[in-house]
């Protein structure tokens, strides 16, 4: 009784997976290890569309309401319309993530196929230097009037950057603006020596040859960038939370952190063999998709690393994820340990930034209304 009591109220805190669907980019980034001119020679990979297909009811009655596309560049994969319209029909929200380049000739599909949010990628608050590093002269209007459809069609368009020394905080609000976008989140720089075989990120990138990296900051540098994107938030909607942003400068510092991660219950990551993992850091996989509701949770406590869609959510989902588990210390009686959980300060710092991003996380989180 009291273990269903518990998956009742966990089930009302809807589940994530990040889905890599291809490896195969038109971009030449920097920051990237599946950047054309590294995969050159390499053999490339696609998923298989209809066993995802197959499996999206699976997915669907373990609790999974948000399906995240990534790649490479997703927009590659032949049969991207597909997948997204079957998730759409499953009735879970289909998210995606681009490079933007092919955005002003999919657009209009892409909102007809049922997507939900548009994550679009970018390097700079320089146009210039954006394109650059990604190799695609032209991209930044290609990516302007990709926008301008999007919106007509009511689906929210975020930029997604991830943090490095090509970002200029200062002159970062005016170019969101200027481009039309609705929000931003970052990802923090990833340097974990381990994880899964479609780790998109290079840990190797550099400004020019012989220069710094761009994503290798001093304990300093790091805690300076976090601290502007706290400081963005009030000039610019900013999906990262306070209380993640902080934690994640508790990690680089090596204090202890607040919000362990809900990768492996509630957040997951599928590569485009259709194996699930824990997140994509992980060093290993759970098992097949077509296994899923077999697989058991893993809910051992980590911190370890600074993937930004993990450590955001589980900041946000800490406070009501400990409510159920308080809510089953109840069921079996054990009132102290349920009290604990309740009245502890991380709590109350989980539901403090759900409170300050309602509008926003209300935004993004609803179904876009078509037409």
């Amino acid at each position: 009784m009291t273990i269903e009591i518990g998956r009742r109220l966990l089930s009302l805190i809807p589940g994530a997976i990040d889905v890599s669907v291809t490896d195969y980019c038109n971009a030449d980034c920097n920051l990237c290890g599946f950047a054309k001119s590294k995969m050159k020679g390499r053999p490339r990979t696609l998923i298989d569309h209809k066993a995802f297909i197959r499996a999206l009811p699976i997915l669907r009655r373990s609790d999974i309401s948000f399906v995240n596309f990534q790649g490479g560049e997703p927009l590659l994969h032949p049969h991207i319309m597909d997948m997204i319209r079957a998730v759409r029909a499953e009735g879970m929200k289909p998210d995606l993530i681009t490079n933007g380049w092919n955005l002003p000739d999919m657009t209009e599909e892409l909102a007809d196929a049922g997507l939900h949010n548009l994550f679009i990628s970018f390097d700079s608050d320089d146009v210039v230097r954006h394109e650059e590093n990604r190799g695609l002269k032209g991209v930044t209007r290609r990516i302007q009037k990709g926008i301008e459809l999007v919106r007509d069609r009511r689906i929210p368009v975020i930029a997604s950057f991830t943090l490095s020394r090509l970002v200029n905080f200062k002159e970062l609000a005016k170019t969101l603006s200027f481009l039309g976008f609705d929000a931003v989140t970052f990802s923090y720089p990833r340097q974990e020596a381990f994880g899964s075989s479609s780790l998109v990120f290079d840990e190797s990138s550099e400004l020019n040859p012989g220069t710094k990296h761009l994503i290798s900051f001093s304990q300093s540098e790091l805690l300076e960038a976090l601290d502007n994107i706290i400081a963005l938030k009030k000039r610019f909607p900013v999906l990262n939370p306070v209380s993640s942003v902080q934690d994640i400068q508790r990690h680089v510092r090596r204090e202890e952190k607040h919000f362990p991660c809900v990768g492996g219950f509630r957040y997951y990551y599928m590569d485009w063999d259709l194996n699930v993992w824990r997140c994509e850091a992980w060093d290993r996989p759970m098992g097949s998709v077509f296994d899923f509701e077999k697989l058991p949770e893993d809910r051992s406590r980590c911190t370890e690393c600074m993937m930004s869609c993990y450590r955001d959510t589980s900041a946000i989902m800490y406070g009501a994820v400990t409510l159920s588990d308080a809510a089953q210390d109840l069921a079996n009686g054990q009132f102290r340990a349920a009290t604990r959980k309740v009245m502890s300060r991380n709590v109350a710092a989980s539901f403090r930034s759900v409170i300050s991003d309602a509008r926003l996380l209300y935004n993004i989180m609803q179904v876009p209304k078509q037409g």
